[in-house]
């Protein structure tokens, strides 16, 4: 315990003074505390990436998706690989000539009039508070899986301090536990992760709002590294226990019999009925019908705080290759051995999982830690996890208050309201207090959510009609400003339409409806409106030199008309390669 409880203080002791060090040059002003200067190598933004998209949920959902859809529904996660590639080799060099802070504020820039700048406060407000608290919540519920085995502050703490703290989340019904309310330790637990989170937001906070990008990127870089020595750990020990790989076939045939196992196992669809065909449509769109498509959000953040643009497709290299493949092969034989040493209460790799059966596998995650882990390795794993969830928090802090601070902020109420300029270093201030705002949100999302599964589909439903407008605007110049307020309205209004009025359809068919009916929507009010004047177009050319189908554009500027779709073509060559 006190080894485990060493290696943790490292860690803290370490993010706590890079914060400090990092002080001095984040407040200069906004493009150091969020684009750490610009001066980011591309395989430190890579990493980081790679840091923040392993969070303390991804493991967890990886072994719920195994164990309920089988290895071949991790092609949801997989598919991502393109649109990743596609940030760094199409997006990643106008990202970064863009000279943004936020991507709502390139609304300004790609489209001209009024419009414009309620577009950009619409996208601040949606990215930087709906989807980023959701996703948030996400990650620290996975924090009470991971952490509830272990820091059990009822046994620590006097019962003065803890009882109260149990009675008031059971008062106002704010569970905090994947233990069902009829439990009588479920309040007792609520209290023990409440008092965790708010402990690890505090440490985060602490030096992520005082370093700004630079020391979340410092930190992101031990971290991965530490998460990765600890799973790898993890692994070996876990195929130890069920007899290797060729043990581990044995005992999931043995246990769930030849059919399942060939359900489980299998990286390609065991056959192909109804609902195979289905979740094959929803992979193959689902890279880009997504929130973050082009980049958009902390991913386009660190490819616009590189050094060059070289270092920006160097950064989407390494996060593909860390997030995609180094991490899938350490997960996959994990999520099934789990499935041994945890025997499964309900047909696993089955059509129509139920919500407790999800929530208990991912739980199993952090069970296999606390069980089979010896002290030293169990405080290396336990440290890689919390420090997951600390970078994905610091990410999350920085990028929401970005907009809080760059769009919403300085340009909405102080530019185009007050009629003044802010100053660099009140921004910076404005910037560390809308942590704690985002924070607040993010907790009272978290209390009413049930399994990480489920919030991971909401999301997805909800960012799928953006998807396709977020990539065209960059490749199409007839893509408008009523082309994007389209895809916001559609994906406000029909997302919740088809939560109500079609509750039992299969979320992948509502994903695929929802794409259909944006693009469609799109298409047809893009047709139908003028492009944005021939100056703002020349202006955006001009400042980003974007791939794809500009040739009016280029052409008066002196430039061939083939000239961005060769480069559209290098790009998509890349990517391939």
């Amino acid at each position: 315990m006190i080894l485990d409880a060493s290696i943790l203080l490292a860690f803290i002791i370490y993010s706590i003074t890079v914060g400090l060090i990092m002080r001095k040059k984040a407040s200069r002003g906004l493009e150091d505390y969020f684009l750490a200067g610009k001066s980011l190598k591309g395989w430190q933004a890579g990493t980081s990436m790679a840091a923040t998209q392993f969070a303390a949920d991804t493991p967890l959902l990886v072994t719920g998706l195994v164990a309920t859809a089988g290895l071949f529904s991790l092609w949801r996660l997989w598919i991502y690989a393109i649109a990743f590639l596609l940030m760094g080799f199409l997006l990643g060099g106008p990202w970064r000539r863009s000279g943004v802070i936020t991507d709502a504020e390139l609304t300004e820039i790609r489209y001209g009039g009024k419009g414009a700048l309620v577009l950009r406060a619409l996208k601040a407000f949606h990215m930087g508070t709906i989807v980023n608290c959701v996703v948030m919540a996400m990650v620290l519920l996975a924090a009470t899986r991971v952490a509830e085995p272990f820091l059990t502050w009822h046994e620590w703490l006097p019962s003065s301090f803890i009882d109260p703290l149990a009675q008031f989340l059971a008062h106002h019904d704010f569970r905090i536990t994947s233990l069902a309310l009829t439990d009588p330790n479920v309040w007792l637990l609520s209290a023990d992760n409440l008092i965790t989170i708010l402990a690890i937001v505090a440490f985060t906070t602490l030096y992520s709002t005082t370093g700004g990008l630079r020391s979340v990127v410092a930190t992101d870089v031990v971290q991965f590294a530490v998460a990765m020595i600890g799973t790898i750990a993890y692994v070996w020990i876990v195929l130890d226990h069920v007899g290797g790989l060729s043990g581990l076939k044995i005992q999931l045939q043995d246990m769930y019999g030849a059919e399942s196992f060939k359900a489980l196992t299998s990286f390609s669809p065991s056959d192909l009925g109804a609902v195979t065909q289905l979740l094959i449509l929803v992979i193959s769109v689902q890279w880009f019908a997504q929130v973050n498509a082009d980049g958009t959000g902390y991913l386009a953040l660190r490819s616009i705080a590189c050094q060059t643009d070289r270092d920006a497709r160097v950064a989407a290299v390494v996060f593909t290759y860390a997030q995609i493949l180094f991490r899938s092969l350490l997960w996959i034989p994990l999520a099934l051995g789990l499935l041994v040493l945890y025997p499964a209460q309900e047909p696993v790799a089955a059509i129509g999982a139920s919500e407790a059966f999800r929530a208990s596998r991912e739980a199993t995650f952090a069970q296999g830690i606390r069980d089979f882990l010896p002290p030293g390795i169990r405080g290396l794993m336990l440290t890689g996890m919390l420090a997951a969830l600390a970078s994905t928090i610091d990410t999350h802090l920085n990028w929401g208050s970005s907009y809080w601070t760059n769009d919403l902020y300085k340009r909405l109420l102080m530019k185009s309201l007050l009629k003044r300029e802010a100053h660099p270093r009140e921004l910076v201030w404005v910037a560390r207090v809308s942590n704690i705002g985002i924070l607040i949100i993010a907790l009272l999302v978290m209390v009413n959510l049930e399994s990480i599964q489920t919030a991971w589909h909401l999301s997805l439903l909800f960012g799928s009609g953006l998807g396709v407008v977020l990539i065209l605007r960059w490749i199409w110049h007839r893509i408008n400003l009523w082309s994007e307020f389209t895809a916001g309205i559609i994906s406000i209004v029909v997302a919740p339409a088809l939560l109500i009025y079609l509750p039992n359809v299969d979320e992948g068919l509502r994903l695929l409806l929802m794409v259909g009916i944006s693009t469609a929507a799109i298409l047809v009010v893009t047709l139908l409106t003028p492009p944005e004047s021939l100056e703002r177009l020349k202006a955006f050319y001009t400042k980003v030199h974007p791939p794809g189908f500009w040739g009016p554009v280029a052409e008066s500027l002196g430039e061939k008309p083939s000239d961005p779709v060769g480069r559209l073509m290098r790009s998509g060559l890349a990517i391939l390669l």
